[in-house]
This record gives structure tokens, C-alpha cells and sequence, in this order.
């Protein structure tokens, strides 16, 4: 029958989870992550498997190197072509300051430099009719241009484009004969939806690290070849749905947060099997921690996305359909060094995979959360990995020696201290999904997964007044074991304004649907997607004349207006408290197509027998040290329990059980923990 293979590429490790079709057997793999040559670590967690590479029927990929192209600035010299009158798009941005009282404000670097942007004559009307006829002439004349300039990829953005794309189409036309070898990338192929700079943005972006990901998508589907891997190959987007390598190569900005979102996936279906439709995810990794909010058991999607957007800058925008994801430098690689000042800080720095954390004996010279976890107890310096990477214990302490001369305090207090600021980190994150969301974290549970998880889990519950903790299986793994629930589909936004009382309204919903529909399906076709499997959702989203916000709304079958409104005016009561009599507007219709895949079978975990610790060691939780039993993951039965303090270990992760907390193991193989004991 064959594997599905999923491999996630992280900034420490490289996962993989393969699931032997048929039979139902999950293989997983944890390797570290070659950041100079990141196929590598793709083909070594695959070797590391024993898995034959004839025997991968098909085979899933997430990636963090767009996010970490765009972060480095290791992408394309990229030129831009727009309309007449607007070449200073990328330069003005927004007016407007996003925070107008803070003094340390500074309006963000355009990828895309004055001197390598092009303006050509052409106009569209927001109703989508030509008003100015392109000028291939100037189109021409900016391909030469943009050749002289050494660009490697070009972007071109229109005013109104969204509405009528005719000029871009033709654009991309003139310039492949002028710049034959020169990637294109034209903005309504990304986003049909209004905002100019923020399509504009995201088409420059896309051209930024469309060279990059072109490449190494075709360097490593020419290696799976090499070792006669079959069957399709797929790669996981920022809206958790699958695409193609050819269509990942023509639109990568659309992977920008491709492995973590495979989680948040994971993390619905894994709660789904408990009967829990509410909760957040997290997912901590060796350089960063990921939140996000489930509801109703699907994640929140929006198109409204900013790559280095924090308390002093403003970010840059990406209208790409996303999971909501908030995302905090603070995982196992995270640095602890003093300021200025003498005041103690952990990360966003990261030791990543090379060197890695003083613990791993590679060369890393600064102490580091995972480091910290060690010298406290908590991790077994034999048994990291599943003993695939055994820990220097001696290295963790001497590189903490140093901080704690400085703090003027003993080693073991340093440490507790470092893990305690790098999970305040965390709760931050968790409050920006939850509470700054309008949601109360008391009534959500908290999944948790990635290496680091299991181990902050329980202080993150207590500190936010969460009193269920979930473990799934494979929770080290998370991301790569997500992919495996995922479909193959895309999201398309299209904006039309739109008065639903208008006569004909309803005929013209029905007409934008089926529009959206062929192109759902020519785009999934072009991929190599049997679009004859394909599902479809629509919504719109709805305001009030005259307001700027809008409310997402499903649409019935019958695409119904009165229905429609009634459903608005619920909505809006929901989300924001009023309803008003003014009259209603759809401003962008959306429509999902999703194909959908198989997904393994739920975790067969054993039913409850007797077991015992397989150790004890001294572990300081929160001051003095604790005597504290050591359990394997792989003998707790279904029903069994355990009272806090006690460490529960697998290879990919450790699970720390405080004192006054209690775990159980759940029919589907998670581990919950009830903290302070309440069920």
C-alpha cells in the first residue's frame, strides 16, 4: 500500500511522520535541521525512517524558509512595475501611523527600492473598465530597464487590477519575451481583494522569494526522484490546506507560515477525539512559540497578515489567506543573556540547530532555555532524543556559572529564573490569542505540542487560569503529524461591493459563486488536482453602509438575501453587541475548494496495566528540588494516572506533571493533565 510521509522543517529540528496506508503504522523521526542545505535534513529524517524511498506513495512538506528568507533578507533583487503616477506606492505605505504616540516608530524598508520601480502607462476604474489603454511600449521599455538593473524577479501591481486583471495578464506576456528567464509574479494571481499597498506588498514579496523556493523545490523533488520516490508531492500552506509543488514554486508567499499551521490543524483533529472544540494551540519549538485560537473547532482564517509586526514597527502586509497565528521568539534555543542594564532577557535570539544549545556539545557557548531544563532536572541528558543525542550536562552548567556570577545568584536559581521569564514570554502569546481577542482562556483548553510544550504546559495553564492541559500523541512531532490531516484546496477573495437590497442581488451572488468556482477549479487542474473532487464553502463578508469593519457570513445553499441579512444582523450583534436598520453590503466574496485526503486512523493505545517509574531523579519545579518519579510514555495504558510531581518521556518531548496536578491517559492516546487536580 505505501506511505504518506510528512516531513516539517523547523529552525532546530527536522520531523518526520509516515503513516503506513492499509495497515495504519505511524513512523516518526526527529533530526536536527541543516540550516545551510535544509533538503538535507529532509533526506536524513527520510533515511532515518528505514522507510524504502520506493515505498512513499505520497509525500507531504512544511517549511519555515519563506518566513526566513523574508526575516533574513536572503531573497531576489526584485523590481516592480505599477501604474502611472503611483511608482511611490511602496515607499508612502499607509498615512497613517499605526501607533501615533510612540516615539520609536519607523516606517519599515520597502523590499523594493524607488530606483527599481517602474511606473507604465494603464488604468482601470474600481469597476473593474478599462479607462487608459495599456502601453506595451513602456512595459518594454521597463523590461529593459529591469534587466540593466540586474533584477532576478519582477512584480507588477495595477491599480484595480483585482477587478479586471486584463492589463497584468498582458503585462506578464510582453515581459517574458523581453526577460525570457525572469520570474513574474502579477498581483491578482495572490489576492483579488482591495487595500492597493497591501496587494502591491504582497506581490513584492512573493517575487522576493519566488528565485529561492523555486529553487530548492526543484532541487529537492530532482533528489526524491534520484532515490525513486513515487507518487504525489505536496506542500502545506498558510491556510492549512495542501498544494502542489508546481503550484507551491508560482505562489511561495502563500507557505509563508506553512509548518506551524500543519499544528494548529493537528490540534483540531486531535481535540475533536476528546469532544473539545474550544481551545488554543501552542506550539513550542527550539527558536520560537506558536499560538493560536480554535473555535467551534476550526481555526480562525483571515487575510489581514504581517510578517515583523511588534510594538514599534508597523510590519509588512500580506493579503494571503491565513491561520491566525501569534508568534513569539521564545522556544528551547532561546538565548538568556543580561541588557545594558543588568536586566535578564531571554531570546528572541536563538542558538537554532548549529551550534544548538551549550547542551549539545556542538559549540554553543550561551545558555539557553533547553539548557536550563537540564540543570534543573527536568530533561534526562541520556534519554533526549530517545538517546539519539545525548546531552553534556557539564556544558549547561558551566555556561549558567557564568549568568549566575552575574545575577549574583547559584546556578540552579539562574536556571528556574530563565524558565520562568521564557514562559511569561509564552503567556503573552497566549493572551494575544485569547483575552486580546475577547475570548476568556478559563473556558478553552490548552493543547500543547513541539518539544518544549509538555515542559512549559502546566505553569502556562495555572498562570492563565486554564484548567485542562492536552498532550496529544506524537506531540514532538506535532506539525509533521498534522500534515496528515490535511486537504489539498485553496481560498479564493474576490471584492465586489454589493446592496443586498438591490433587485437582482441574489442572481448576482450565484453569478460571482460560479465565476469563483471555474477558477477554483482551472487553478486546481493546472495543478495536477483532480478538481472533480472538489468541495465548496462560500461566505461573504458584510457591513453596514458606511462602516469600514465587515462580518463573515456563511451563505445558505440557496444564496437567499433576505437569509443572508437576517444572518448579518445576528452576527454583528454577536461580535460587536448592536444591530442597526441601515441598509447591508457584501464587500468580498470567498469560496473554499478543498479536496479532501485521507487521514490516519486515531492512536491505538493500549488499555491499562500495571507500571511503574522507570527511575527517579532530583527535578527542581519551582524552588527546592523534588524527588520525582520518571515514566515512558510508551506504557501508560488508556485510564492510566498519575499524581504530580512526575515526568512523563518519549523520545521527541518530555511532559512535566507539577505537584497537585493530576494525568490521565484519554481512549486517543492523549495525556490530560487536570491542573491543580480538578476534573
Amino acid at each position: 500500500m505505501g506511505h504518506r510521509v510528512a516531513v516539517d522543517i523547523g529552525g532546530t529540528f527536522t520531523d518526520l511522520v509516515a503513516i503506513e496506508e492499509g495497515i495504519g503504522r505511524l513512523t516518526e523521526v526527529k533530526v536536527l535541521t541543516t540550516p545551510r542545505s535544509p533538503g538535507a535534513g529532509v533526506l536524513d529524517a527520510i533515511g532515518g525512517s528505514g522507510i524504502p524511498a520506493g515505498e512513499i506513495a505520497h509525500f507531504l512538506h512544511g517549511t519555515t524558509l519563506v518566513i526566513n528568507a523574508l526575516t533574513e533578507r536572503r531573497g531576489a533583487r526584485v523590481a516592480l512595475l505599477t501604474t502611472h503616477g503611483f511608482g511611490d506606492l511602496m515607499e508612502i505605505q499607509r498615512c497613517n501611523r499605526r501607533d501615533m504616540y510612540n516615539l520609536r516608530y519607523a516606517k519599515p524598508r520597502p523590499f523594493v527600492p524607488r530606483s527599481r520601480v517602474w511606473d507604465i502607462r494603464e488604468r482601470v476604474t474600481a469597476g473593474g473598465e478599462v479607462l487608459v489603454p495599456l502601453s506595451d511600449e513602456d512595459v518594454r521599455s521597463a523590461g529593459r530597464a529591469c534587466a540593466t538593473a540586474g533584477a532576478k524577479a519582477v512584480a507588477v501591481c495595477f491599480l484595480n487590477a483585482y477587478a479586471n486583471p486584463q492589463h497584468e495578464v498582458r503585462c506578464r506576456e510582453i515581459l517574458q519575451e523581453v526577460l525570457p528567464d525572469v520570474p513574474v509574479t502579477l498581483s491578482y494571481e495572490l489576492t483579488r481583494e482591495w487595500r492597493e499597498y497591501e496587494r502591491c506588498s504582497t506581490a513584492v514579496l512573493n517575487a522576493y522569494v519566488q528565485p529561492l523556493m523555486s529553487t530548492y523545490l526543484a532541487a529537492l523533488d530532482d533528489a526524491l526522484t534520484a532515490r525513486r520516490v513515487q507518487g504525489p508531492r505536496h506542500v502545506m500552506q498558510s491556510n492549512g490546506r495542501m498544494t502542489t509543488f508546481l503550484g507551491a514554486a508560482r505562489h511561495p508567499i502563500t507557505l509563508v507560515e506553512s509548518g506551524p499551521v500543519a499544528g494548529v490543524i493537528g490540534a483540531a483533529a486531535a481535540a475533536g477525539a476528546l469532544g473539545i472544540s474550544d481551545l488554543i494551540s501552542l506550539d513550542i519549538g527550539g527558536t520560537t512559540a506558536k499560538a493560536s485560537l480554535i473555535r467551534a473547532g476550526r481555526p480562525a482564517l483571515h487575510t489581514d497578515y504581517y510578517i515583523e509586526r511588534d510594538r514599534v514597527r508597523s510590519g509588512y502586509p500580506l493579503k494571503i489567506p491565513t491561520v491566525d497565528i501569534v508568534e513569539a521568539g521564545a522556544g528551547g534555543g532561546s538565548i538568556a543573556r543580561l541588557d545594558a542594564g543588568g536586566r535578564l532577557l531571554v531570546g528572541p535570539q536563538s542558538a537554532g540547530a548549529d551550534p544548538g544549545p551549550a547542551c549539545y556539545g556542538r559549540g554553543g557557548a550561551e545558555p539557553t532555555v533547553t539548557d536550563a531544563f537540564l540543570v534543573t532536572g527536568v530533561l534526562d541528558p541520556q534519554y533526549f532524543l530517545g538517546g539519539a543525542l545525548p546531552l553534556r550536562s557539564e556544558a549547561a552548567v558551566e555556561v549558567y556559572e557564568r549568568l549566575a556570577r552575574s545575577l549574583r545568584a547559584s546556578v540552579e536559581e539562574t536556571a528556574l529564573g530563565v524558565i520562568r521569564l521564557a514562559t511569561t514570554n509564552m503567556a503573552n502569546t497566549l493572551r494575544l490569542v485569547s483575552v486580546h481577542r475577547g475570548h476568556d482562556p478559563r473556558n478553552l483548553a490548552l493543547l500543547v505540542m513541539g518539544g518544549g510544550g509538555p515542559m512549559h504546559a502546566s505553569v502556562l495553564a495555572r498562570e492563565m487560569g486554564m484548567r485542562l492541559v492536552i498532550v496529544p500523541p506524537r506531540a514532538g512531532v506535532f506539525s509533521a503529524f498534522g500534515m496528515l490531516h490535511a486537504d489539498i484546496g485553496l481560498d479564493l477573495i474576490r471584492t465586489r461591493l454589493l446592496r443586498l437590497g438591490d433587485s437582482g442581488a441574489g442572481t448576482t451572488i450565484a453569478a460571482v459563486f460560479d465565476d469563483m468556482a471555474a477558477d477554483a477549479r482551472d487553478a486546481l487542474a493546472a495543478s495536477g488536482v483532480d478538481e472533480r473532487n472538489a468541495l465548496f464553502s462560500m461566505s461573504l463578508d458584510m457591513r453596514y453602509k458606511g462602516q469600514e469593519h465587515t462580518v463573515e457570513v456563511a451563505v445558505p445553499p440557496n444564496g437567499d438575501p433576505a437569509v443572508l441579512t437576517a444572518r448579518f444582523h445576528e452576527a454583528h450583534e454577536r461580535r460587536y453587541t448592536f444591530r442597526l436598520a441601515d441598509p447591508v453590503e457584501v464587500v468580498n466574496f470567498r469560496l473554499a475548494a478543498v479536496v479532501a485526503q485521507s487521514r490516519p486512523a486515531p492512536a491505538r493505545t493500549q488499555p491499562f496495566a500495571a507500571f511503574e517509574p522507570v527511575g527517579y531523579r532530583s527535578v527542581r519545579f519551582v524552588s527546592d528540588a523534588v524527588r520525582t518519579p520518571i515514566f515512558r510514555r510508551d506504557v501508560l495504558g488508556v485510564g492510566a494516572a498519575i499524581d504530580g510531581p512526575a515526568i512523563v518521556e518519549e523520545a521527541a518531548t518530555t511532559t512535566v506533571v507539577l505537584p497537585g496536578d493530576r494525568l490521565e491517559v484519554h481512549a486517543s492516546g492523549s495525556l490530560l493533565i487536570h491542573v491543580g487536580g480538578d476534573r
